[in-house]
């Protein structure tokens, strides 16, 4: 068997088996012992995980990271596939930041060399701009593993009001404009929120109970309204320079609707707590947006840009 097949074939049978020994696979694979030494040598400088045990129940193990069986790309899947893990860094904070950069590694590593010379090229001609950002957020792996496990966070929280902490569980997390967010239930404001990832300054177990939020996750958040605070139906009329900031805005979209001619609306419900942050955004979009309800929205609207008028009188 040609070594290069009998290393692919190794490196599945070690992740099927997770523990053995090099005589058992000596005898499998019908070589020496110290060919097997060599070759798991190999496999774990290929990066599979492996440690051996002394003793006469001794042997080799495979860590508790799976690797996966090789998978047969196209150039083009190749390349697409580099450059979605290359537009990773521009971000200063990654739920897995050591692992995106040891994929990216490797893969690069063991393409042919035309290829390798093919993205050499590419790196120079296209990117995915995103604004580049001083803060951190350094527990998004918890998360997001808090998110997926279903279980209850005590977080460290600085809104702009004042530092505070709560009790959340996370239904995900995601990123916009270079800045990761956090939707979550807070126990403190008996609602889903949206936290500032990078103004989360700790995040550890919480002893308390949580609730069962597994069918409510990024896509369908909007419309779960379980323990919300009073708000009311949000709808505003937009021209289509309107529409096309409002499109730029992944949050907005599920209220988003457009018209043939370009122009559309933005109707939903919405929470009493959101009103201010509605406020400031629609204050930005000027005249290309024009809202008409709730009448709360209105209010504040009213009263910010009565503020903003004193200021410059």
């Amino acid at each position: 068997m040609p070594k290069s097949k009998r290393l692919m074939e190794l490196m599945m049978t070690v992740n099927r088996k997770r523990k053995f020994t090099v005589k058992e696979l000596a005898q499998e694979f019908g070589v020496s012992q110290r060919t097997i030494l060599r070759d798991l040598q190999e496999l774990s400088e290929l990066g599979v995980p492996l440690y051996s045990e002394v003793g006469p129940h001794g042997g080799y193990q495979v860590l508790k990271e799976r690797i996966l069986p090789p998978i047969a790309f196209s150039e083009e899947e190749a390349v697409a596939i580099f450059f979605a893990i290359h537009a990773l860094r521009h971000y200063s904070s990654l739920p897995f930041e050591t692992e995106a950069s040891s994929a990216l590694r490797k893969f690069y590593q063991y393409m042919p060399n035309d290829i390798r010379d093919r993205i050499d090229q590419m790196k120079n001609r296209v990117d995915f701009v995103t604004p580049t950002r001083q803060v951190s957020s350094p527990h998004l792996a918890i998360l997001l593993e808090a998110a997926i496990q279903q279980k209850v966070l005590l977080i460290d929280y600085e809104s702009r009001d004042k530092p505070s902490k709560r009790e959340i569980q996370p239904i995900g997390i995601y990123t916009r404009n270079g800045l990761w967010y956090c939707p979550a239930y807070c126990y403190q404001s008996d609602e889903i929120r949206v936290f500032r990832c990078d103004r989360i300054h700790s995040a550890i177990d919480s002893e308390s109970q949580p609730m069962d939020l597994r069918d409510i996750h990024l896509g369908n958040r909007e419309s779960d309204r379980k323990g919300v605070q009073v708000g009311g139906t949000l709808f505003a009329e937009l021209t289509k320079e309107g529409v096309q900031a409002c499109e730029a805005e992944h949050w907005l979209v599920p209220m988003l609707h457009v018209r043939q001619d370009g122009t559309g609306w933005v109707e939903g419900y919405l929470p009493k707590s959101d009103i201010l942050f509605f406020t400031k955004f629609f204050i930005g979009l000027g005249k290309e947006v024009t809202v008409m309800s709730p009448t709360e929205l209105l209010d504040e609207i009213r009263r910010n840009l009565t503020e903003l008028m004193m200021k410059y009188m």
